[in-house]
């Protein structure tokens, strides 16, 4: 159910027609792609930011390359008319497309899959080429290692943004939890005080963007996993 490449997705439905865009989601603009070859599944989440409205797609694919295959662009190219109107009428449109480069899990998931945990949390930076090596090594072999010392860190993946929009991010890290506490664990607290963190923090290019998700409903599985 897990790929290698995700595409993720955000959406906010127009006033009073939340339900019809669910139905619509989950219906037909999900299945139509888990019948596309390289898509392996598809999670769909709630945003949980104070008064937010929007709604989070992160579909599971074999590689980037899926985005351009025959098949999805017959899908893209091609909506019904349903499709065409509510992606005319929805708000706060967000679509990225990112390969992993490192995934690290809990040793014991507790009997929870980490890739179903029920909060998601995403974190964006837009580092500048000549930081990213510095900015890669932090993260994984300083913050990911303090963070996973939390039990409810279930796991974290890292992706390198290859394109999307409406921001210009080129890292994604993806940190599935099974507790909002984890936010305020002192693990946590403990990786952002690091003396590696501060010395990058202090660059005028560290400011993350940070976004957390509830899960909704159930994982849609793709003819590829």
């Amino acid at each position: 159910m897990q790929g290698a490449s995700v595409l993720f997705s955000e959406m906010t439905p127009p006033a009073g027609q939340e339900q019809r865009f669910h139905n619509w989601y989950d219906e037909e603009h999900i299945p139509l792609r888990m019948d596309v070859p390289g898509f392996v599944s598809a999670q769909r989440y709630r945003d949980l930011a104070d008064d937010a409205k929007g709604f989070l797609a992160v579909y599971e694919m074999t590689d980037p390359g899926v985005m351009k295959t025959p098949a999805y662009q017959e899908v893209k190219t091609k909506p019904s008319e349903t499709t065409r109107e509510m992606l005319s009428t929805v708000l706060g449109f967000t679509r990225y497309i990112a390969a992993e480069t490192s995934v690290r899990r809990q040793p014991n998931e507790r009997g929870i899959s980490a890739i179903d945990a029920p909060l998601l949390y995403a974190v964006w930076f837009e580092v500048p080429e000549s930081a990213q090596a510095d900015f890669d090594a932090w993260y994984e072999l300083d913050h990911v290692p303090h963070l996973m010392g939390c039990k409810d860190w279930l796991m974290v993946r890292r992706f390198r943004v290859i394109d999307g929009e409406p921001t210009s991010a080129n890292r994604l890290a993806l940190h599935y939890l099974g507790d909002r506490s984890a936010l305020d664990s002192p693990e946590r607290a403990t990786a952002r005080k690091t003396p590696w963190r501060e010395r990058l923090a202090a660059l005028p290019w560290f400011s993350g963007r940070y976004s957390l998700f509830e899960r909704l409903g159930a994982r849609q599985i793709g003819c590829s996993r």
